[in-house]
C-alpha cells in the first residue's frame, strides 16, 4: 500500500558521474583522451586503455602514466504534471529538478613493460561512476505520487461507489500538499586490467588480457513529513488519516451496536439505517487506514558491492603512414550484493525490492567493440578517427530493464594532433555519442542523453622521457522529451493499488479487488488532468592533468 510514495521513478540505478562512453562505461581513463578522444589507434602509453595491442611498438623499457581528473556534472529534469498545481509553493504544473554530480579527484594509472616482442601491461581506473549525484529537492517521480493526494481525496466517494461499497459522505477534501524529499547516489566501479601484447612482425601485433571490476555504491533517499492542507489547516498526512480511520472505526462500533439493538427491538427500518451507517463508517475506516499507511515516512539506505571479470582482445596493424587497431572487451557479468538499513515502511514497496537487504541485483557492464585509424600526414601532424559500439541490449539489468532500450550505443570520434615544436604538442578532437532510447527506458533518476563531446589540450615534454599532459573536456548534451501521458496516468493505477488490496481482503475476493482497482483508476483519471511530460538534459565539464614517464 505504501506505493503511493515511490513509483517506478525510484530506481536508484544512478551512475553517479559518467564522463564519456556507454551507459555504464567510462572511456576517459587517461588525460590523453581528454586532449583528443580519438585514441583508438594511437601508439602511446595511454594505449593500455584504448589500443593495448599497439603499446608493444613502444621502445623497450618501463612506461608509466599517472592521471588525475576533476569533473562536474548537472542533470536537469523538467517535469509537467497537472496535479503539481496543488503543491505548496508551486507556481503551476511545471517544475525543474536539478541534480549535481561532482568527482573532485578521479585517478588512473597505466603501466607497461616492453621487452623484445612482448609488452606486459597493467591498468587501474574508475571505469564506471566516479562520484556522488545529489538531488536536494527530490524528483518529479517522487512528487507526482504525493501530488495525487488532493485528487485522491476528491475521488474517494466515487471510487467507493464504483467498487460497490456504497455511498460515503463527509470525506474531508485536501486542498494542497507539501513534503520533504531528497535523493543521493554514490557509485564507483574500480577496474583492474592485466594483459600482454605480442609483436607478430614489424607491422602486426595482438593482445589478450583480463579485466576485473569491483563495484561499490550507496543509495540514500527519503520522502517524509508529508503534509496536507484541509481548510485553513496544515496537517501531518499519515497521522491525520490514521486518526480519521480510528474515528470511523469507533463510529462503526457504535452504529453496529445500534443496529443490533434495533433488530432486537423489532425495528427493521431503524436497523437498516444503522447498518448503512455502519457500512459507511467501515468503508471510511478502511480507506483512511490505507492512506495513513501509504503516507508514512519512507527511507532508503542501501550499500551495494559486486565483482566481475571479462577478457579483452586487441589487434594493431601498421602500413605506411597508417595505423589500424581494434579492441573487443567482453561483457562483464556483475551481480551486486545489498546491505541495507531501510525503514520498515520500505519493505512492502514493490519497486524497492531491488534494494532489500541480502538481495542480488543484475548489473552487467556491456561488451564494447572499438575500431580506429591514425594517419601521419607529416611527421609532426597526425589525424585520427574511431568508432565505438556498446552492446547494451545484450547485457542484463535488474528486471530486464535493458529490453526497454531501442538499440545499442554508437560513438563516432575524430581528432588531430600537432607537434608545435620538439617540446610542445597540441591536440583536439570530438566524440558523438548516439544512444537509442525509448520513452519507457527514460527515468528521471538515472538517464543519459545523446551528446557531442569536445576535448582540447597540450603535451609538454619536460625531458626526453617525461611528458606533462593538460586537458579540458566538455560534453554538450541534447534534450530528450517524453510525452508521458501514459506514465502519469499510471499514477492513478498506483493510487488504485492502495485501495484494491484492502477491498480484496475485505470481500475475500481477488476479483472484487481487481474491480476496485479499475474503478479507482477510472475515478482518478476522470477527476483531473494527469497528462504530462518530462524533458531531460545534462552538462559535463572535466579538467585533467597527467604525467608520463619512460625508463
Amino acid at each position: 500500500m505504501k506505493r503511493l510514495l515511490f513509483t517506478n521513478g525510484l530506481l536508484f540505478g544512478v551512475s553517479a558521474v559518467t564522463f564519456a562512453g556507454g551507459l555504464l562505461t567510462n572511456t576517459n581513463q587517461n588525460v590523453a583522451f581528454l586532449r583528443n578522444p580519438s585514441r583508438d589507434a594511437a601508439i602511446a602509453i595511454d594505449g593500455v586503455v584504448s589500443n593495448p595491442a599497439g603499446v608493444v611498438f613502444l621502445k623497450d623499457g618501463i612506461h608509466l602514466s599517472v592521471n588525475i581528473q576533476n569533473a562536474h556534472q548537472t542533470r536537469d529534469v523538467t517535469s509537467t504534471f497537472g496535479p503539481f498545481v496543488y503543491g505548496d509553493g508551486n507556481t503551476g504544473t511545471t517544475k525543474k529538478y536539478r541534480g549535481k554530480a561532482d568527482a573532485p579527484i578521479v585517478p588512473s594509472l597505466q603501466a607497461a613493460y616492453n621487452k623484445n616482442n612482448w609488452s606486459f601491461q597493467f591498468n587501474f581506473a574508475i571505469t564506471g561512476g566516479g562520484g556522488k549525484c545529489e538531488f536536494d529537492k527530490g524528483l518529479g517521480s517522487f512528487e507526482s505520487t504525493v501530488a495525487m493526494l488532493p485528487l485522491l481525496s476528491r475521488s474517494l466517494p466515487s471510487m467507493a461507489e464504483g467498487m460497490g461499497l456504497g455511498t460515503i459522505e463527509g470525506m474531508p477534501l485536501i486542498d494542497n500538499y507539501k513534503m520533504d524529499t531528497y535523493m543521493r547516489g554514490r557509485q564507483y566501479y574500480y577496474g583492474f586490467t592485466l594483459g600482454a601484447a605480442r609483436k607478430i612482425n614489424d607491422n602486426l601485433s595482438v593482445y589478450a588480457g583480463v579485466r576485473g571490476l569491483y563495484g561499490t555504491s550507496n543509495y540514500y533517499g527519503y520522502v517524509r513529513n508529508i503534509q496536507v492542507k484541509v481548510g485553513d489547516n496544515w496537517l501531518p498526512a499519515s497521522e491525520t488519516f490514521k486518526n480519521y480511520s480510528l474515528a470511523s472505526a469507533q463510529a462503526y462500533g457504535v452504529v453496529t451496536e445500534q443496529a443490533k439493538e434495533a433488530m432486537a427491538g423489532n425495528k427493521p427500518e431503524d436497523a437498516a439505517e444503522y447498518a448503512a451507517k455502519a457500512k459507511d463508517a467501515y468503508t471510511k475506516a478502511v480507506l483512511y487506514q490505507a492512506l495513513g499507511t501509504a503516507t508514512e515516512d519512507v527511507t532508503l539506505n542501501c550499500d551495494q558491492w559486486g565483482l566481475g571479470f571479462a577478457p579483452i582482445l586487441g589487434v594493431d596493424y601498421k602500413v605506411g603512414n597508417f595505423n589500424f587497431a581494434a579492441k573487443y572487451e567482453f561483457k562483464t557479468r556483475m551481480r551486486l550484493h545489498n546491505k541495507s538499513a531501510n525503514s520498515a515502511s520500505a519493505e512492502n514497496i514493490a519497486v524497492l525490492a531491488k534494494y532489500k537487504d541480502g538481495q542480488k541485483v543484475e548489473d552487467d557492464s556491456p561488451a564494447l567493440l572499438t575500431v580506429g585509424t591514425q594517419w601521419e600526414i607529416i611527421p609532426s601532424l597526425r589525424v585520427s578517427a574511431g568508432w565505438h559500439h556498446f552492446f547494451d541490449k545484450a547485457g542484463h539489468m535488474y528486471e530486464h530493464h535493458e529490453q526497454k532500450l531501442g538499440g545499442d550505443t554508437n560513438e563516432y570520434l575524430a581528432g588531430v594532433e600537432y607537434d608545435i615544436n620538439k617540446a610542445i604538442q597540441a591536440s583536439c578532437g570530438f566524440q558523438k555519442t548516439c544512444y537509442d532510447f525509448t520513452d519507457d527506458y527514460m527515468e528521471d533518476i538515472s538517464f543519459n542523453v545523446s551528446s557531442w563531446t569536445f576535448g582540447v589540450g597540450v603535451g609538454i615534454k619536460l625531458k626526453e622521457n617525461m611528458k606533462l599532459n593538460l586537458a579540458y573536456f566538455q560534453t554538450n548534451y541534447g534534450d530528450y522529451t517524453t510525452a508521458t501521458t501514459n506514465d502519469f496516468n499510471n499514477q492513478s493505477a498506483v493510487a488504485a493499488g492502495i485501495i484494491a488490496p484492502v477491498v480484496a481482503k475485505l470481500t475475500e475476493s481477488e476479483e472484487m479487488g481487481a474491480m476496485a482497482a479499475q474503478a479507482a483508476k477510472t475515478a482518478l483519471v476522470n477527476s483531473g488532468s494527469l497528462a504530462g511530460s518530462n524533458s531531460f538534459t545534462r552538462t559535463n565539464r572535466v579538467l585533467g592533468i597527467g604525467f608520463d614517464i619512460s625508463f
